[in-house]
């Protein structure tokens, strides 16, 4: 697999935590930093298509009114909450 090298400057209490990291887990702080950074990848990928899907939703009429759902919510502590709202 070919690679590139990433440089970047992070405040030094979170790079302290990073090779703390590496040591408790005896691997690198490459390794560290690698899957963290995949993870992030990963997550941030997640939130842009729920975000498109969530659009797609508004663009085309299906969403659910803020009053439904803030009643569904506020009947959840009571004895009969309210159905999902749909």
């Amino acid at each position: 697999m070919n690679t590139k090298v990433l440089t970047a400057h992070v405040p030094i209490p979170l790079a302290e935590k990073v090779d703390q990291i590496a040591a408790r887990m005896e691997r690198s702080r490459g390794w560290v930093m690698k899957q963290a950074l995949s993870a992030w990848v990963d997550q941030e990928e997640e939130r842009r298509r729920l975000t498109l899907e969530s659009m797609a939703d508004i663009e085309t009429g299906q969403v659910i009114d803020h009053q439904f759902v803030q009643a569904w919510a506020e009947s959840l502590s009571t004895d009969t909450p309210l159905p999902v709202p749909r």
